[in-house]
């Protein structure tokens, strides 16, 4: 496993031991390095970390969609 593999893991655990993530799912999601890559760059444009980018746009998503109400 490469060190930035590690160090996102153990980011991962520390953060889901915070107050913040009260009533949110952990799960691993596998995706290609170039993908990550693609979502980091935008995450960073943006102002996000890569996991609020990928909240942001499954939220944005799901009330596209009509399955999720506009908050």
């Amino acid at each position: 496993m490469h060190l930035a593999s590690k160090t996102r893991i153990m980011k991962s655990e520390k953060a889901q031991n915070t107050s913040e993530n009260k009533g949110k799912k952990s799960f691993v999601l596998r995706i290609d390095e170039s993908t990550y890559k693609l979502l980091e760059k935008w995450a960073n444009d943006e102002f996000r970390s890569v996991n609020g980018q990928i909240e942001y746009l499954l939220h944005q998503k799901l009330v596209d969609s009509g399955r999720k109400k506009k908050e």
